[in-house]
């Protein structure tokens, strides 16, 4: 096995900084942390001056910023499709809402309909969310679970003056007085 293949725990010698232990690796780098200096140096992965002590496989491949880029790609495709295309409702599409103030000295705020809309649509997707993850928590009983349900059911109860806005019945908010 070559200087340039070491796995983390790898026990090296270095010429100028003594015996080290490999802590991190990366394409291009090793992060060695040298007992006699107390310190974690960066080092090139291609240094011909180590010496190899104790020699640790990798436990993984290492990741070129394509291979990254590649399974950041994968899942962004695969998370947006899941995510259902709710439509806003025709009448706001192109509208504004606009927030004013009491006070006239104070500026108000105007922002697209459709980036509003967004916005409680994503509350509504974390809130589905969060319902999965406390039906599945491993730690919580029954009487736990729908407690927080409840909470659960309260917001999307708040949040049902904006059901206006969907362009749909069955994509609205439904808080504890609706089936």
């Amino acid at each position: 096995m070559s200087a340039n293949e070491l796995g983390i725990g790898s026990r090296i010698g270095h010429p100028k900084f003594g015996s080290g232990v490999i802590v991190s690796v990366d394409a291009q780098y090793y992060k060695i942390y040298f007992s006699s200096s107390e310190e974690v140096k960066t080092l090139a992965r291609d240094f011909d001056g180590y010496t190899i002590e104790e020699a640790k496989v990798p436990d993984f491949p290492m990741l070129s910023i394509k291979d990254v880029e590649k399974a950041i790609r994968e899942a962004l495709q695969a998370t947006s499709e899941r995510a259902p295309l709710v439509p806003l409702g025709g009448k706001w599409m192109g509208g504004r809402l606009v927030i004013e103030p009491y006070d006239k000295n104070l500026q108000g705020k105007e922002i697209p309909v459709e980036t509003f809309f967004h916005k409680i649509v994503m509350v509504r997707e974390k809130l589905r969310v969060l319902e999965q993850n406390i039906n599945n928590h491993p730690k919580l009983d029954d009487e736990d679970r729908v407690g927080l349900q409840q909470y659960i059911t309260r917001c999307c109860g708040s949040l049902t003056t904006f059901n206006v806005l969907f362009a749909y019945k069955e994509d609205q908010f439904k808080g504890s007085g609706k089936d």
